[in-house]
C-alpha cells in the first residue's frame, strides 16, 4: 500500500501538557512553550493513530550549532522525531538538551 503524501492543514490546539494556546501552521506537530506532542498520526498528518497520548520530548539534537530535531515517545513505545520550530522555546530547549 502507497503511504499517503502529506497535506499540511493548519490546526489550532490547546496543549494538554501545559495548557498554552497553540497556533497551528500546517506543519505544527508540537507545543512550543513545553514541546511536547500527541500521537495522533501513522503518517505525518494523518490524523489516523487512535492511540491519542501525550509524547514526551526525551531529546533534541544539534547540528552545526543550529537545533535540529527533538525525539517524542509515547507512553505506548511510539517514537517520532520532529524538527525544532522557530518559534519553540529556547529555554525549553536547553533544558531538554541538559537533561537527555
Amino acid at each position: 500500500m502507497e503511504k499517503p503524501r502529506f497535506q499540511a492543514v493548519p490546526e489550532n490546539f490547546i496543549c494538554r501538557q501545559c495548557g498554552a494556546q497553540v497556533q497551528g501552521t500546517g506543519f505544527t506537530n508540537h507545543c512550543p512553550r513545553c514541546l511536547y506532542s500527541r500521537h495522533v498520526d501513522v503518517h505525518p498528518g494523518d490524523r489516523a493513530d487512535r492511540c491519542g497520548n501525550l509524547m514526551r520530548p526525551v531529546s533534541v539534537t544539534v547540528k552545526s550549532g543550529e537545533w535540529e530535531q527533538i525525539l517524542h515517545r509515547c507512553v505506548c513505545g511510539h517514537e517520532r522525531a520532529n524538527k525544532v520550530q522557530e518559534n519553540d522555546e529556547e529555554e525549553a530547549l536547553f533544558a531538554l538538551l541538559e537533561n537527555q
